[in-house]
């Protein structure tokens, strides 16, 4: 949960380490560092807090050389110091490291290192390795970074240098994503090709278990053999997003994207509906006809919004394809054995492609022999490469650590993904078109929709003192309203729970009073009479009521305390249209309370550890 940048080169190191730290700082923000070299001579700079902060620091204090290494810190073993940041560097400072993941024994390799006279600084598990490499080396840092990562366990994406091999940066990949890019004036390492842009023109991927070594000049993959390793050099503009990473005239990040949602949905979509056929094609499933249609049973794998959207996906399945789906989360399903016929597709949804617990499960899927599939916004992350085929959601990169329109995306793949099924399995061509049709329209309902903004914004204002927050919603609402409680949890700070509406009585209902409202996801649908029971019970004991309803809903209107209008659309569309004035009501509240909506606390945008 944390980025890497590195350079070499013939441009002085720090500027550029310093911005692609910028770039990377949704990843991870507790601290930030870097460390560049002169010669024979190291320059160690690292500030607890933001990227501004270390800014600072070279600013007063400049950091001179053509080549470094950077990182920003999600921390995990120690807190948020300025000596836990990274780099760490062993005794004599001969050697330093970056480094993201977790090294599950580093309790173990520290006190053998201590029982051999090492005297450690920080409370980090990096620490060890920046000693261990140290220990191997003998001239040859690539051959000592291969020692060492032959005995941790866990996972590493590693940048490190070394004094005596100026202009040298060596990676090593197990778990956690590595990318060497190739420019102009030197070379670059990094863990996502964003952190490249105009830098770099090309890019290349590192698998797990491979190591790598670069100088300004030249390059070289080797894996765990110390074999060669031949990998396609890509151009880097595959692998960056459409939409521009910078907030223009929206006041954060997360403002921005839940104001592109018309335009990724629709991209989400483009170029994949077919009307002639009345169904949905995707280009980069790899998966065999037979295969497709002989799919019995679909198992969804995710964490946080991811799995919010594949429980979306679940009501999908079910109605449109009349198909058996299971909704895992990530990091139980990994860990689980769970019965599962040679039927079974196994579909993995996360935005960056990274998330270590979604990896680990789909590798789990993939030995156990069953079909995999990826839903995922980012080109060339570990996940896209893994699945054996997948779906691009072409949403540009989302900054904002609480994901708004990567969620509207995948909620938008899987409708176009049921679709499909359905069409294979019992779903007429009238049904199809009607669908497509649809879907082709939610854009501009979704622009509809966001003119609600300033009404949310005054509820935010009433409701922005609330302590305790309760989300309800049936059905295909019932995601969504886990969505929007996750929303409020995260950005505001203000516990909030989701839940099925009829199972709020059934112990939720304790925590009712006049300081604790109750957002209702209320359109017209199936089980609208249902809900409107739910919301007099809430009623009934003195329970603020927002209601999200339809347009010109008269009966919704006059029993909730407040309510926000959104378009008419079918009940399978209405998850991704009801979101859009919780991610706004999330927001606005958060904003109202001072809270830094882009990088909440103890949070960041890529869970790569576990």
């Amino acid at each position: 949960m944390c980025g890497i940048i590195g350079f070499t080169g013939q441009r002085e190191a720090s500027p550029i380490l310093v911005d692609g730290l910028k770039r990377l700082e949704y990843r991870g923000y507790d601290s930030a560092g870097l460390i560049t070299g002169t010669g024979g001579k190291l320059h160690l700079r690292k500030k607890a807090g933001r990227i501004a902060e270390l800014a600072k620091e070279v600013a007063s204090n400049p950091a001179p050389g053509h080549y470094g290494i950077s990182h920003t810190r999600w921390a995990t073993h120690g807190a948020a110091t300025d000596t836990n940041a990274h780099p760490h560097t062993s005794t004599c400072g001969s050697i330093a490291v970056v480094h993201n993941g977790v090294i599950e024994n580093y309790q173990t390799l520290k006190h053998q290192l201590q029982a051999d006279g090492v005297e450690f600084v920080s409370e980090t598990d990096t620490e060890v390795l920046a000693h261990l490499i140290r220990h191997y080396y003998n001239g040859d840092l690539l051959q000592a970074v291969k020692a060492t990562v032959e005995l941790v366990k866990g996972t590493y994406g590693l940048a490190v240098m070394c004094r005596q091999e100026p202009g040298v940066l060596v990676g090593a990949r197990l778990g956690s994503p590595l990318v060497i890019g190739l420019g102009p004036d030197g070379n670059y390492l990094a863990s996502d090709a964003n952190a490249l842009s105009g830098y770099a023109d090309k890019v290349v991927y590192l698998n797990d278990r491979q190591i790598c070594q670069l100088d300004g000049e030249s390059w070289v993959i080797r894996n765990m053999d110390f074999d060669t390793v031949d990998v396609p050099v890509e151009d880097i503009r595959h692998y960056l997003g459409d939409f521009e990473a910078e907030k223009g005239e929206y006041e954060h990040f997360m403002l921005k994207e839940i104001y592109e949602q018309p335009d990724t949905i629709a991209n989400a979509m483009r170029g994949r509906l077919d009307d002639a056929s009345a169904t949905a094609h995707f280009g980069g499933l790899n998966l065999t006809p037979q295969q497709l249609r002989s799919t019995e049973r679909i198992i969804m794998t995710a964490c946080g919004t991811s799995y919010h959207a594949g429980l979306v996906g679940e009501y999908l399945f079910e109605e449109l394809a009349r198909m058996p789906v299971e909704v895992e989360y990530a990091s139980e399903l990994r860990y689980r054995n769970p019965p599962m016929d040679q039927k079974t597709i196994v579909l993995c949804l996360t935005q960056s492609g990274e998330t270590a617990d979604t990896l680990a499960a789909l590798k789990e899927a993939k030995r156990m022999g069953h079909p995999t599939l990826a839903i995922c916004n980012v080109v060339g992350s570990s996940i896209a490469r893994e699945a054996d085929g997948g779906i691009y959601l072409h949403a540009g990169p989302e900054i904002g650590v609480a994901s708004t329109k990567a969620f509207t995306s995948q909620a938008t793949v899987l409708a176009m993904l049921a679709l499909f099924y359905g069409r294979m399995r019992h779903l007429s061509a009238v049904q199809g078109q009607r669908i497509i049709e649809e879907l082709r329209a939610l854009p501009d309902i979704i622009r509809k929709t966001l003119q609600c903004h300033d009404h949310v914004k005054k509820l935010a204002n009433r409701y922005g003192d609330m302590h305790n927050c309760l989300y309800l919603g049936r059905q295909y609402l019932y995601p969504t309203a886990l969505e929007g409680a996750l929303k409020l949890k995260e950005i505001s700070y203000i516990h909030a729970e989701g839940y099925p509406a009829a199972e709020m009585k059934h112990g939720p209902i304790a925590l009712v009073d006049a300081d604790t409202p109750s957002v209702f996801l209320v359109p017209r649908g199936n089980v609208f009479d249902k809900v409107m029971s739910n919301m007099q019970e809430i009623k009934a004991r003195g329970g603020p009521v927002i209601a999200v309803c339809s347009e010109g809903d008269r009966e919704v209107a006059s029993i909730a305390d407040d309510f926000i209008t959104v378009p008419d659309v079918p009940d399978y569309l209405q998850p991704i249209v009801c979101s859009i004035p919780l991610q706004l009501f999330a927001y606005e509240v958060a904003v109202l309370r001072g809270c830094d909506v882009d990088k909440p606390r103890n949070l960041a945008k890529s869970v790569t550890v576990e």
